[in-house]
């Protein structure tokens, strides 16, 4: 007798590929050096490992639905409007329900040719078109973006900075994207790796958010506040798009503990401020040094630079990635964003950082060690 065929899912989902997270173990029982997520290398605030651990009294108590104290606190450090805050797990939540509630069969939308990955997920899961509009020297190209809109266009996905290239988008240029667009698209600015940029022309979105009634901005607790574990993430919306997500979002979406950490995360602004000068020191410190070893690397505005190799020689991003393993260092292989000749590293501890260093070194076969 034959099997019984069990359900199938609809035509299109089993084509995506799924969303693979850079490396995180290799064999073997020694401890690596994990530079592949872009996670702060402090750690969470003190403050919020206590009050995570505080929160363990009350786990048979489901949590706020609302999120209230979370976006309560995250409004009184931006000075927003806690109503427009909509809270989810990990920004990557947020959007997918961004693509939920504005995409579905025959609609497209637009994403910058090396932006995040999710971005295409998200897109085809709602049975919709992605459009990949080319980039210039790995940045997003506002005049490709306008190129590529069609009547059929609902949303923009915008990573400012982006991710894995570390390039932005000036505020300007951002604000020429969303006048260029029409009125009925969403232009949605993944602001994930705002705090840690240092540009006078940066601008993550709060400001157009404010103004119009076709920007969302989304940001995370992942990366600065170090709580990647928790999946914290949160949008600031025009009134009518918050109503919308908090239509669609899970009823209990942020879990309790996280919200009792992401509070004490914002409260502790001096433990953040530590990361913040320490990356933007080996920022440029890495920079200097991987560009000394004959290295390309993209200018970056986050906690992360893109290291590009040569091809051939034995000095390739493969060949350079199977090195590194052998010194137990983990970077972030980057094929899938269409960047096969590069590594993208996290900017990490000192003695991680050194230690990239010394081994990239020694891969390139320079006599230099370096510096940071």
């Amino acid at each position: 007798m034959a099997a019984a065929r069990g359900p199938r899912p609809r035509p299109g989902v089993l084509d995506i590929a799924p969303y693979v997270p850079g490396t995180s173990t290799l064999p073997g029982a020694r401890p690596v050096v994990k530079l592949s997520s872009n996670e702060t290398p402090f750690g969470p605030s003190p403050g919020a490992i206590e009050a995570y651990h505080s929160a363990a009294a009350t786990l048979s108590r489901y949590p706020d639905g609302s999120a209230r104290l979370l976006r309560e606190a995250i409004g009184a450090l931006h000075g927003l409007d806690p109503d427009r805050i909509v809270c989810g797990a990990g920004s990557d939540e947020l959007l997918n329900l961004l693509a939920c509630a504005y995409l579905g069969p025959g609609d497209e939308a637009i994403y910058s040719a090396h932006g995040f990955l999710f971005y295409k997920i998200a897109i085809l899961a709602r049975g919709a078109k992605p459009v990949a509009a080319p980039e210039t020297d790995l940045t997003s190209d506002v005049d490709a973006i306008l190129a590529c809109v069609s009547p059929k266009t609902r949303l923009v996905f915008i990573a400012n900075p982006n991710n894995p290239t570390g390039t932005y988008l000036t505020f300007d240029e951002v604000r020429r994207l969303r006048e260029g667009l029409p009125p009925d698209v969403l232009l949605v600015l993944d602001a994930a790796y705002a705090e840690y940029v240092r540009k006078n022309d940066y601008e993550s979105g709060i400001e157009l958010v404010t103004e119009s009634a076709n920007t969302v901005m989304t940001r995370t607790f992942s990366k600065l506040y170090g709580l990647a574990s928790l999946r914290i993430g949160w949008a600031y919306c025009p009134p009518s798009i918050a109503d919308a997500l908090n239509r669609i979002r899970g009823p209990f979406n942020v879990s309790g503990p996280a919200i009792a950490a992401g509070v004490a995360a914002l409260k502790d602004q001096a433990w953040a401020q530590v990361a913040i000068d320490h990356n933007e020191l080996w920022r440029g410190g890495l920079t200097e040094s991987f560009t000394g070893l004959g290295l390309g690397v993209t200018p970056s505005a986050a906690n992360f630079l893109l290291l590009h190799f040569h091809k051939g020689n034995g000095r390739s991003a493969p060949e350079a990635d199977k090195f590194l393993h052998g010194r137990r260092i983990i970077l972030r292989r980057v094929e899938k964003y269409g960047l096969p000749d590069a590594l993208r590293m996290t900017i990490g501890t000192e003695d991680e950082n050194r230690a990239a260093v010394e081994a990239l070194t020694a891969f390139m076969g320079t006599g230099s060690t370096g510096r940071g």
